[in-house]
């Protein structure tokens, strides 16, 4: 996925998105251990998307009015 549709979910379906592309990841790392997954260049995809994700995350909080310290 590219920023730009990362940044077209929701706060929420973004959180959900990132968990989901975690679970993912784990998979394909076991998949590649016990060399059932054909191609370890998936995995490389998978952490750029999550770094992707994570910035968007990050961009969202960042841009967000800090909040006030109150008396």
């Amino acid at each position: 996925m590219k920023a730009d549709d990362f940044r077209a979910l929701s706060d929420e379906e973004l959180v959900n998105h990132i968990d989901d592309l975690k679970r993912n990841l784990l998979q394909m790392r076991i998949q590649l251990h016990s060399g059932q997954l054909s191609s370890s260049s998936q995995v490389r995809g998978l952490r750029r998307d999550i770094a992707r994700a994570l910035t968007v995350q990050n961009e969202r909080r960042q841009a967000a009015p800090a909040a006030p310290a109150g008396k």
